[in-house]
This record gives C-alpha cells, sequence and structure tokens, in this order.
C-alpha cells in the first residue's frame, strides 16, 4: 500500500474522473440536439398556422428530405471516431486532424449534389407515391428551398466533430441556440410578410431552414478560425490538396454508419405509415408517442456522440482500461436516464400527452386513450433505445461500423418490421402490434449491441500483437 504524504491529495478515482469527464462532453451535445429537435419544431408549430393543407404539405416535404440528410449525416459521423482517435495516438496531431476536416467537407460537397438532384424531383416523386397533386405541389416547393440547407449542415457536423474530438463542444451548442432564435424570426418574417419580408408561406420556412444552416456553417468557421485552441491546426489551409486515402476511409466508415441510422429512421416512417392504415386517431396517438420518445432520446444520443469521442481518444491510445472505462460510463449513464424516463412514461403519461392535446375534449378521448398505451410500451421501447444509441456510439469509437449495420438491417426491419406488419393486420392487434414489433426490434438490435461490445478486445489488433511478443 502506497503512503500519502500529509496535505497532498489523493489520487481521484478514474472511474469518478471519467464520469466527470463524460458528463462534461455530454451536455453540451445533449442541449445541441435538443437545440436542433426545437428548431424542426418550430417549423411545424408555424407550419400549422398557415391552415392544415400547408402543414400536411410541409410535413410530406420535411419527411422526403430528411431521409438523404440522415444518411449524409451518418457518413460525415465517421470523421469523429477518426479524429478522436489520432488525438489519442498523439495529443497535438495537428496533421491528421486537419486532413480529416478537409476530406470531411469534400465528402460533404460530394455528397449534397447527388441529394440536390433527387430532391429537386420531390414534387414528382410523391406524386409518384399517390399523394395528392395540390399537396405535393406545395411540398415540391418547400423543398426546394429547403433542400440547399443540407451542404452548409453537413459542413456544420464535420466542423462539430472537430470541436467535440478536442473536448470543445460548447461553441457548438451556443451557435446552435442563436440560430433557433434567428429561425424562428425568419420563419415570422418569410411565411408571414412581416417587417417588409413577402408572404412565401411553406417555401419561407424551406428558405429559413437554409439561411439557419449557413449562419451555423460559418458560425463554426469563425470560431475555428479564430479560437486559438483551434486556429492553429490551420483547418481550411490548401483546401484544395486531395488525400484520396483518407477520403474513401472516411466513406469505408461512414456507409455502414450512415446505413445503420437509415434502417432506424425509416422504420419509424414506415410505422408511421402503418398506423395510418389503421385510423387517424391511432396516427394522432403514435404521433404524440413518437415525439416524447423523440425528446428524450437526445440525451443517450449525446452521450453516444461523447462515447465516440472519449472512447476513440483511449482507442488510439492503445488504453484498454480507459477504453473500457469510457464505454461503461456511457452505457449506465444513458440507460439510467432512459429507465426514468420510462417509469415517467408509465406512471404519469396524461400530464405528457397534454402538452400535445386537450385531454379535456370529448373528441379526443379515443386518441388520448391510445395514446397512453402506445406510451406505456414506449417505456419498455426508452430503454432499448437508449442501450442500443449509446452501445452504437462506443463501438464507434473503435471504428467498429459495418457489424453493427447488420444487426440493424436485421433488428429494425427483419424483425422489427415483420413483427409490426404480422401482430398489427394478421392477428389484428392494431397499434398496440405495431408498437410491440418497434420494441422487438430495438431489444434485439440492443442486445446483439451489448454481445459485441463485451468482446471489444477482438476489435483491438495492437492488443492481440502485444499479447503474441
Amino acid at each position: 500500500m502506497t503512503a500519502i504524504a500529509p496535505g497532498a491529495r489523493a489520487p481521484a478515482n478514474p472511474w469518478t474522473a471519467e464520469a466527470r469527464a463524460m458528463l462534461a462532453l455530454a451536455w453540451p451535445m445533449v442541449l445541441t440536439n435538443l437545440a436542433q429537435i426545437a428548431m424542426t419544431t418550430t417549423d411545424v408549430m408555424m407550419m400549422g398556422r398557415l391552415g392544415p393543407d400547408s402543414l400536411a404539405a410541409g410535413t410530406l416535404g420535411y419527411n422526403l428530405y430528411f431521409a438523404p440528410l440522415i444518411f449524409g449525416l451518418g457518413l460525415l459521423l465517421a470523421t469523429s471516431p477518426m479524429m478522436a482517435s489520432a488525438l489519442g495516438r498523439k495529443l497535438h496531431s495537428l496533421r491528421d486532424v486537419r486532413r480529416t476536416v478537409r476530406q470531411g467537407l469534400w465528402l460533404a460537397i460530394a455528397v449534397s449534389i447527388p441529394i440536390w438532384l433527387l430532391l429537386w424531383q420531390s414534387e414528382r416523386i410523391l406524386l409518384w407515391m399517390g399523394q395528392e397533386p395540390t399537396l405535393a405541389s406545395i411540398a415540391g416547393s418547400y423543398v426546394r428551398t429547403l433542400q440547399w440547407a443540407a451542404l452548409p449542415f453537413f459542413g456544420y457536423i464535420v466542423l462539430r466533430s472537430f470541436i467535440s474530438a478536442l473536448e470543445r463542444p460548447g461553441w457548438a451548442l451556443t451557435i446552435m441556440f442563436i440560430m433557433v432564435a434567428f429561425n424562428v424570426l425568419a420563419n415570422w418574417c418569410l411565411m408571414f410578410g412581416n417587417l417588409g419580408f413577402p408572404a412565401l408561406g411553406v417555401p419561407g420556412s424551406g428558405i429559413a431552414t437554409t439561411l439557419s444552416s449557413i449562419l451555423m456553417f460559418f458560425g463554426l468557421v469563425l470560431v475555428v478560425s479564430v479560437e486559438r485552441q483551434f486556429r492553429r491546426y490551420q483547418l481550411f489551409g490548401r483546401f484544395w490538396r486531395s488525400d484520396w486515402p483518407r477520403f474513401f476511409e472516411l466513406i469505408r466508415l461512414g456507409l455502414p454508419i450512415a446505413g445503420s441510422m437509415t434502417f432506424e429512421v425509416t422504420i419509424f416512417n414506415a410505422a408511421a405509415l402503418l398506423m395510418g392504415l389503421i385510423s387517424a386517431p391511432a396516427l394522432a396517438a403514435h404521433a404524440i408517442a413518437i415525439q416524447i420518445a423523440s425528446i428524450s432520446f437526445m440525451v443517450p444520443m449525446g452521450l453516444s456522440q461523447a462515447a465516440t469521442v472519449r472512447v476513440g481518444r483511449a482507442f488510439g491510445a492503445q488504453n484498454l482500461d480507459g477504453i473500457t472505462r469510457a464505454g461503461w460510463t456511457a452505457f449506465v449513464m444513458g440507460v439510467g436516464f432512459m429507465a426514468l424516463m420510462a417509469l415517467l412514461m408509465v406512471t404519469i403519461p396524461r400530464p405528457l400527452i397534454g402538452a400535445f392535446i386537450d385531454l379535456d375534449l370529448p373528441e379526443n378521448a379515443e386518441v388520448i386513450g391510445l395514446a397512453v398505451t402506445f406510451l406505456a410500451f414506449a417505456g419498455l421501447f426508452q430503454i432499448f433505445d437508449g442501450a442500443q444509441a449509446v452501445a452504437a456510439g462506443m463501438l464507434r469509437g473503435l471504428h467498429d461500423t459495418k457489424v453493427p449495420m447488420i444487426y440493424s438491417l436485421f433488428g429494425y426491419w427483419g424483425l422489427g418490421m415483420t413483427s409490426s406488419v404480422v401482430l398489427a393486420f394478421t392477428l389484428g392487434m392494431d397499434g398496440p402490434g405495431i408498437w410491440i414489433g418497434l420494441v422487438s426490434g430495438l431489444a434485439i438490435v440492443s442486445v446483439l449491441l451489448y454481445v459485441r461490445w463485451l468482446r471489444r478486445e477482438r476489435l483491438m489488433p495492437w492488443l492481440h500483437q502485444s499479447r503474441v511478443a
């Protein structure tokens, strides 16, 4: 036993130190995610003031825009573990980090071009899907102003990954909160014609979002160019210089992340379509339950992003104990928070539902009853959703993305969607059947990712080499 000199401080418990570091990194990410949700929610609320047709068209357009946006986001999230592991290998790894940021921005441009070409045909796509022509026309005009937000948003994600890898995510939070306020003002001016601007209706919301995304990106450009800790990386020096091996490494690592996120997002889109086949009250109740679940999901999502950085830095430093502590700390925090949210959803569902619908109106009784039932399933859903989100982030820190993508495809679509269809329509369970399918899919994905994390030493080639030596 080592004696501690009088007056000297006892060494901090490494698990306590990791918990503090994880919270310091995660909470700005959590609030940034909540601010992004607030921006989307604001758009929907203000579209609703234009009338039901505008709201319906805006929802159609945004859902069409969201799927390719998530795919591109997944690709660019590969920059985070690559920069984190580089900094783990060498704390001041200026060249490696700069090259990853540069090629991340190149990839943002490359993926935006096909997204723009696709979304320019939004009206035709919606007509092909059988949507009402009037709604398709409004939605198409909305997406044509919204689609330009993709590139600056992707650029913002790359720069956010950079400052997060350096464990300074607070700047992204500050900029995001400023942009939430700007987005409200821009919507108010451009949608309704206030302060002398033309009243553009739903397309005005697309312009507001695009302007917000541009300012978000250039806000971070200013920060990384001026702030002392960031500017020494000279991120935009020789921007035109190619680094094809790193560019394709980003694609190799990012494609499975994009696939996993797309599989997860699209199953929820499909579940909403299935609810619409059952009844309008079922769809409304489902929307309420999903929105509540989505808000609470921002916490494990932030912890997942923090876990990627903390695990990635330990991985780059070849620190097995650090990897273990970072992963389990994030996992316990994420699942613990979601267990608390599950308890709230099961024990006090009506106050939560009351934030979205008037509980006293008799015509809302059926929606409220279904929403209470769906929130009970959402409680169980929360725990598995938090577990899979954080576990995926932990594995990304180890640069492990291909197998988790296969797990996502199998769990969400192979098991989850199949179960939802069979239970809801073949066995006549309706809405609860769809939710049981969603819970089943999330449960199997979370268990598979958890088991893979338990076997994480297989993902560390340097560990095997040291043991052989």
